[in-house]
């Protein structure tokens, strides 16, 4: 259980962390937490675990947090700001890829030992990217639009109810759009590897993921209502 056990820590440790810089830093401290969570989230996602028994990718945790912190804008700021964050994140993600892609192409010298776990990590990113990329844009757009459309719903009551609509759906928008894209449709490999069963079965536990994360996030948002920051 060892693996459960952390994860719940490391949930605890993300929402810990983007109230913590949203109550340092305020608005600007979002904006930052998802250029790193977006990036954070490409890297960790090469980490195959076992959860509860069922195979899935890492990252769905920080990523996560992403849906957590436009909400929180669109709440307090409106939907101008969380789309400014939105295309933020998307900005950070791209700019780290082109970098770290011409890092790759130099020549290591003899005495190197890490350039090989470099290329580990960062040789798969293009892939990685442009699935990513495509995927948070589209649910995160749809994440701030659903947000702001409960939030004229219910006349500005329920933030619980626009909170996880919002987040939910767009987090099912996300995980089809990614699952498609990089196991299917740039890496058809993995259905050969994994198998169709297989990869239903990274869609299925990244999305129950996710749908936990949405849902703890909940007491989060709250919190972040009464942080009074700029």
């Amino acid at each position: 259980m060892i693996n459960e056990t952390l994860w719940f820590t490391l949930l605890f440790v993300n929402f810990t962390g983007i109230i913590l810089a949203y109550r340092f830093f305020g608005r600007k401290g979002l904006y930052a937490w998802i250029a790193m969570a977006i990036i954070l989230a490409n890297i960790q996602v090469a980490k195959i675990i076992r959860f509860f028994g069922f195979i899935t990718a890492m990252g769905n945790i920080i990523y996560g947090t992403t849906f957590l912190a436009t909400d929180i804008l669109t709440e307090k700021y409106g939907v101008k700001e969380a789309r400014k964050a939105v295309f933020i994140g998307f900005f950070s993600l791209i700019a780290t890829t082109v970098i770290m892609q011409l890092t790759l192409m130099f020549v290591p010298d003899e005495a190197d030992t890490l350039s090989p776990a470099l290329e580990q990590i960062f040789g798969f990113m293009p892939d990685v990217t442009i699935a990513s990329l495509t995927a948070y844009l589209i649910s995160q757009l749809h994440d701030v639009w659903a947000f702001e459309f409960w939030k004229r719903k219910t006349e500005g009551r329920h933030l619980w109810l626009r909170n996880n609509a919002s987040t939910m759906v767009s987090q099912l928008i996300d995980n089809i759009t990614f699952t498609t894209l990089f196991f299917v449709v740039f890496n058809p490999q993995f259905v050969d590897s994994l198998g169709w069963q297989g990869i239903f079965e990274i869609f299925v536990t990244s999305y129950v993921m996710k749908f936990i994360v949405a849902v703890f996030d909940t007491p989060f948002i709250y919190l972040s209502k009464r942080i009074d920051v700029d």
